[in-house]
């Protein structure tokens, strides 16, 4: 009865944490701090909240697949100002989908793009390892054949193009791609962003870059994929991004955020769209009107994070594979075994880290390029983060 696609997919990360920690006590009197999801606990911006009081009397109707005209256009103008696009160039009418959080658009996109076979075989669909783990949901359940590309600190943490084999290149239906990445929180930089492109046309593959950080940044703001596109012919076929409102305003209960790219794909997401997926209420898209419209509350919102990466630049300087991330609230630490420093550190100091291991997957040789690492999310207020850090130096080192 049941998919047997669903069969190729392990637990989800987080499911699989319960599940190691399950048995093992938190040391008493201590209160646990979780640093293994992203979860921001920023204050929420009091404009969301005035925005979606002013418009409570449209929660009885049924809202638009395409969203509000007032969302569309202020995705627009943000996107326009925050990647220095032409003006004009982004059409509100057909270049932006609202997306009940970027996760559901991440999964339900592949299937856009992935026909029966392509170049006479099973189509492809690329990935980094580790990964976001929707994207290998979003693949498989395309029926495409997910294809995972290892990327470590020799490969800078990202897939190294110039080993792509063209003939998969061919039979790719698209490839997912995080910047700044989730979870090792570097940025791509524009002629690597630029060379994807070109091969996602030369190859007929659609990109589908993840661009959910790339409002918390510690330097420069980090490029995208749309200017990218510009930069290389000022065409934006074969792009999709993804933006979301969850980490740039700490707003991840809104579950908002929108898409924006090539005309053709968005065009048959609306449609695919139209038949199952869930379409946001009339005072939430108001509410994610004012907040893209609004950048005061994510200066703010980035300046706390970056108080936490100085005090990790401090806690952490010379330990454990430390760098400071280019963007994102994530660090990637190097502890030799991810599972079992997750259970040191549960156990001993009642702090919660993802194992990296569970962010990938093995290769053909049984190597999970995450093994030897954890993901420590620095979502908590700073008094929070400073203990948290210094147990788990003291529990590590």
């Amino acid at each position: 009865m049941l998919n047997p696609r669903l069969k190729t997919l392990s637990d989800y990360p987080f499911q699989r944490l319960a599940r190691l920690l399950g048995a093992i006590d938190p040391p008493p009197g201590r209160r646990p701090v979780d640093l293994s999801i992203g979860q921001p606990m920023h204050p929420i911006p009091p404009l969301m909240i005035a925005a979606l009081r002013a418009n409570e009397h449209l929660w009885g109707r049924y809202p638009p697949v395409t969203g509000s005209p007032a969302f569309r256009q202020a995705a627009t103008a943000w996107l326009t100002r925050r990647y220095h696009l032409p003006a004009g160039l982004l059409d509100p009418e057909r270049h932006v989908l609202p997306v009940a959080g970027t996760k559901e658009a991440l999964f339900l996109i592949a299937q856009v793009v992935t026909g029966e076979q392509k170049a006479g075989r099973r189509p492809a669909v690329l990935l980094p390892n580790p990964f976001y783990n929707v994207y290998l949901g979003g693949a498989v359940m395309a029926g495409a054949e997910p294809v995972l590309l290892p990327v470590t600190a020799k490969t800078g943490y990202w897939p190294v193009l110039d080993r792509l084999d063209p003939a998969l290149l061919d039979r790719t239906a698209a490839f997912y791609l995080c910047s700044p990445a989730n979870p090792q929180g570097v940025a791509a930089d524009l002629a690597y962003l630029k060379r994807l492109i070109e091969l996602a046309r030369r190859h007929d593959f659609l990109l589908i870059l993840d661009e959910c950080y790339a409002e918390i940044y510690t330097n420069d703001p980090p490029v995208g994929a749309l200017q990218a596109a510009v930069a290389l012919d000022g065409r934006l076929d074969s792009v999709i991004v993804c933006h979301s409102l969850s980490k740039r305003s700490s707003a991840a209960g809104l579950r908002s955020g929108f898409v924006a790219g090539d005309l053709d794909v968005l065009a048959g997401f609306a449609h695919l769209r139209s038949y199952g997926a869930a379409v946001q209420p009339l005072p939430v898209l108001a509410a994610a009107t004012a907040l893209w419209q609004d950048e005061e509350h994510v200066i703010a919102n980035r300046g706390l994070y970056r108080e936490k990466f100085d005090l990790a630049d401090d806690r952490l300087g010379g330990r454990l594979g430390y760098y400071r991330p280019d963007g994102g609230f994530f660090l990637w630490l190097e502890v030799g075994d991810g599972e079992a420093a997750a259970r040191r550190l549960w156990a001993e100091a009642a702090i919660k880290v993802l194992p990296g291991a569970y962010l990938g997957r093995p290769d053909g040789a049984g190597d999970n390029p995450g093994q030897s690492a954890i993901r420590v999310a620095l979502v908590h207020d700073l008094a929070t983060t400073e203990a948290a850090l210094a147990d788990l130096v003291a529990v590590l080192s």
